[in-house]
């Protein structure tokens, strides 16, 4: 008897948190933290391409020191945040993350501007083949992206509904940082260089 009444009440129990939406934010939580992962571990494809792209642009272009310095500096700006699911509960956290990443992004656009000035460069078959590998890293970058903003959106529903959100008050279950709209804007324009016809060689 003593069982039974026991494993009534585990039932009841388990039926409760569903119907408060228990279950459903313990899956989405779940689905943020995997799509987190793909996030980090797509940046982090772009930073390991860097360090040769880099040494490659340095062997064509070495007076640009200025622009080279920028993205390494902005690189290693990225290596010093700990990316970890934690990082998601800190608004202030991601905040910096996401910054950090903009400003890589920004420092790899300027140098691929850069890059226009040195048809050598330009037809250099290791620097086009790294060049494939970061565009092919920035696209992976923005459907990862496209996968954590969707996956965070439903979660964030579940936390703010009723009465799902006096699940997550009681569970201590909080609302998801975003990616903003500027950041979005900045992050998605992938480092594009025109292999078409040589740019001039700017006068000396």
């Amino acid at each position: 008897m003593i069982r039974r009444i026991i494993a009534m009440t585990l039932a009841a129990a388990t039926l409760s948190l569903a119907g408060c939406g228990y279950n459903t934010l313990q899956s989405t939580d779940e689905q943020i933290k995997a799509a987190w992962a793909e996030v980090v571990n797509q940046y982090q494809r772009r930073a390991d391409l860097i360090p040769n792209l880099v040494n490659t642009v340095k062997g064509f272009a070495a007076q640009e020191q200025q622009v080279l310095l920028g993205v390494t500096n902005a690189r290693a700006k990225v290596g010093t945040i700990q990316a970890t699911p934690e990082l998601l509960n800190d608004p202030q956290a991601f905040s910096r993350f996401q910054q950090a990443q903009g400003e890589l992004t920004s420092a790899l656009s300027r140098l691929m501007v850069v890059v226009e000035r040195y048809p050598d460069l330009k037809s250099n078959q290791n620097f086009r083949d790294l060049q494939a590998q970061l565009e092919g890293t920035e696209n992976r970058i923005t459907v990862a992206r496209n996968r954590y903003i969707k996956a965070v959106q439903e979660y964030n529903v579940v936390v703010r509904s009723f009465p799902s959100n006096l699940t997550a008050m009681l569970f201590g279950f909080a609302e998801k940082p975003q990616f903003t709209v500027e950041n979005e804007k900045e992050i998605s324009k992938a480092p594009k260089v025109d292999f078409g016809a040589p740019a001039p060689v700017p006068a000396k």
